[in-house]
């Protein structure tokens, strides 16, 4: 009896931990304030449950565990930053104490996600029909959920269509980041512009299925090239050409190169073997972060030499990583303080079949078999996948000449938005999505080369 009374007494101290939480539940938004620069950061509260979102550093869904949340209280942790906040409803807002790791600063809350402009974003009601479809890919009945957008002046079997593919990482059909939506905003365009597309949603994302944690690029190709088939099977359209961005962009150069595409818009796709884009990424990263240049110098040499031994040693690479970053600064010469050391060797311990895949892939043989129309273009101010190398190695290994647009678009980022230093921190701030320039140029060359 007993014991029944205590299990009862921690259930009601349970309950009142979360008591009236309904109050507090939502998203709340504040400025960290940190000496001369300040963080957006958004708590999510839902429940019993909490995510922390740092938007200036493109990192959402944080996990957080909720420690107190009543009528007029709330104090979340992250474990995994260390971070706690205390705080309690005053006149709408809530204010408190941000803690991390000895540092300690006011914030207060405001009710809401952060609202950033985004000009361009579609909103309907829509001058053309769309359509919710699904396609699956055989090689292992991963179902892709996408839609499908019809045109304003539509013609059954001659209309041409695109299918849109996305960059790294886990992405909506929309490839939706920081609050910008390329592809919708690209689909909207081609839309008003006589052109059809289909964007969806990655596999494992949202409504599509699929294990996404052993995929590789060569996975990802695979759910376009059934993206293909399907637009193909369908019969409704003309010709049928795919457009990606980033990733999307090299597979889309994959596959063109094996003839499953009758066009393509290859949008920052890299041309380079992965480990010299990840090499490439470094260089403007530490800089803008102030690192010195003879340092960075040295980073990218050993950096360089150690994906060579990633390469070599394959899945032995974790036993070796201590020995080979070692043999890569020795090498190349490299002067390096132990947290930049630190820093290879953790490089060296990573371990995914995507990064696996993508270091070693070089998408040159499959550039010089495209036999099919291809714009592929950059911006001068990408950080992420450097212009002029990968558009030098485009233009000098394409055979197929008569119809192809490769171009570099001054003042542009990775986003292709007109930016300032091409940094992924700016990226929230520009209210541009897609520059207009790029939009018209995208539709215009699918126009020209599927009449």
């Amino acid at each position: 009896m007993k014991f029944k009374k205590c299990i009862l007494v921690i259930l009601l101290l349970m309950s009142a931990l979360f008591m009236d939480a309904e109050r507090l539940s939502g998203s709340w938004n504040g400025r960290l304030h940190l000496g001369l620069q300040s963080l957006s950061l958004v708590f999510n509260v839902e429940g019993d449950s909490c995510t922390m979102d740092s938007p200036d550093q493109a990192a959402f869904g944080i996990p957080a565990k909720l420690e107190l949340c009543t009528a007029d209280s709330l104090i979340v942790k992250v474990p995994e930053l260390d971070v706690s906040f205390e705080g309690e409803l005053v006149g709408g807002r809530i204010e408190g104490m941000f803690h991390q790791k000895g540092f300690s600063s006011v914030l207060v809350l405001k009710r809401g996600r952060p609202v950033y402009k985004r000009t361009q974003d579609p909103q309907p009601p829509f001058p053309y029909e769309t359509e919710e479809v699904t396609f699956v890919n055989p090689g292992d009945s991963a179902v892709l959920s996408g839609t499908l957008s019809y045109p304003v002046d539509y013609q059954e079997g001659k209309t041409p269509v695109v299918l849109m593919v996305t960059g790294s990482g886990r992405q909506n059909r929309d490839e939706e980041i920081l609050y910008h939506r390329p592809f919708a905003v690209i689909a909207h365009h081609l839309a008003l512009n006589g052109i059809a597309s289909l964007r969806y949603d990655d596999r494992g994302k949202d409504k599509s299925t699929g294990n996404f944690k052993n995929a590789t690029t060569e996975t990802f190709a695979d759910d376009a090239a059934a993206g293909l088939a399907f637009l193909r099977n369908i019969g409704k359209f003309g010709k049928v050409g795919l457009l990606g961005h980033s990733e999307g962009g090299t597979i889309a150069f994959i596959l063109a190169g094996r003839g499953k595409t009758d066009f393509i818009v290859s949008l920052a796709g890299a041309a380079l073997r992965g480990d010299k884009i990840l090499v490439g990424q470094n260089r403007p990263i530490m800089l803008s972060q102030g690192v010195p240049e003879r340092m960075v110098d040295d980073y990218c040499r050993a950096l360089e030499k150690m994906y060579e031994y990633k390469i070599a040693y394959g899945s032995s690479a974790i036993v070796y990583a201590d020995m080979a970053v070692a043999m890569a600064i020795s090498e190349t010469k490299a002067d390096l303080p132990e947290d930049l050391r630190s820093m290879l060797v953790n490089i060296m311990k990573t371990e995914s079949p995507w990064f696996n895949y993508f270091i070693s892939y070089d998408p040159v043989d499959d550039i010089r078999r495209i036999k099919c129309p291809l714009m592929a273009v950059n911006g001068s101010l990408d950080t992420q996948v450097l212009s002029t190398p990968n558009l030098s190695v485009i233009r000098d290994n394409l055979r197929w000449k008569d119809c192809d647009v490769v171009r570099e678009y001054e003042g542009l980022n990775h986003l292709f938005q007109h930016a300032v230093k091409g940094t992924l921190t700016e990226y929230l701030y520009i209210e541009e999505t897609v520059s207009p320039e790029v939009l018209s140029d995208i539709a215009a060359f699918i126009n020209a080369v599927t009449r």
